[in-house]
């Protein structure tokens, strides 16, 4: 199987440093260039962090329900921020969301909100062989290692083998990662930490694919496209009782 994880920055395309202003323009020109390299790709799970569900951006469209219209497959989202609170009700902010589309049937579907944090929303997906979590933590690093503690609390009671993925928002380094990855017993795909973002001129690596020791990796890779300042995550990967092959950490 083949999961692809994004950060498209609500599939506005813009990529100067400091321009985050430019974040609040429509996006209806760019998103299918986006379509368009995910269809390439060709992926059996996609994890999409900041996607826009009907803002003023995207036409009020559903950039969710657009692509899994167009690649036909399942998919569900929500809206990054709780039921309850100030963000649900300001506009645009009431439209980003993060989501997560499967070539198969999904089984089961449910979000957690976490306790602390400006973004605090967990997506649990269960597919007939794997889970997968996705995740957008908060900028705060003292918020974003509670989050990180309940993640592995969250994860613990999950039978299936798992998947981690999605924008950790590491600021301070990879170190912040390493206790997680040791309480859960995951393994990072990225061997080499090779950075996520900018997607301009690498520097940081946000972004991360964790899975269960289950799960046999096949290949790795971060396809150098500038589509959002961040750049994807391409992770193919075995589940079940299979020989184990080697790993192409591939960066190119």
């Amino acid at each position: 199987m083949r999961l692809l994880l994004h950060n498209i920055q609500y599939g506005t395309g813009r990529l100067r440093r400091f321009a985050w202003l430019e974040t609040l323009l429509r996006t209806t020109s760019h998103f299918p260039n986006i379509s368009r390299f995910v269809r390439h790709m060709d992926p059996d799970i996609i994890g999409l962090v900041e996607v826009d569900t009907g803002s003023y951006r995207a036409r009020r469209r559903n950039q969710a329900e657009e692509l899994a219209n167009e690649l036909d497959f399942y998919h569900c989202f929500r809206i990054k921020y709780p039921d309850t609170g100030f963000k649900r009700h300001v506009p645009v902010l009431n439209k980003q969301a993060n989501a997560v589309l499967a070539r198969e049937p999904i089984l089961r579907t449910a979000f957690h909100d976490f306790e602390t944090g400006f973004k605090s929303l967990a997506i649990e997906v269960e597919l007939e062989s794997v889970t997968l979590f996705l995740v957008h933590l908060a900028l705060g690093i003292r918020a974003r290692h509670r989050q990180l503690s309940d993640l592995h609390d969250l994860i613990a009671g999950c039978a299936k083998p798992r998947l981690v993925a999605g924008d950790f928002n590491t600021l301070s380094g990879v170190w912040e990662m390493h206790m997680f990855l040791r309480a859960t017993g995951l393994k990072s795909a990225n061997l080499r930490h090779q950075p996520t973002f900018p997607s301009w001129a690498p520097c940081r690596e946000l972004d991360f694919i964790c899975y269960d020791p289950s799960i046999t990796p096949v290949r790795f890779k971060i396809p150098q496209v500038r589509l959002s300042d961040h750049l994807p995550l391409m992770f193919d990967f075995e589940t079940g009782a299979v020989k184990k092959l080697p790993l192409a950490d591939d960066g190119h």
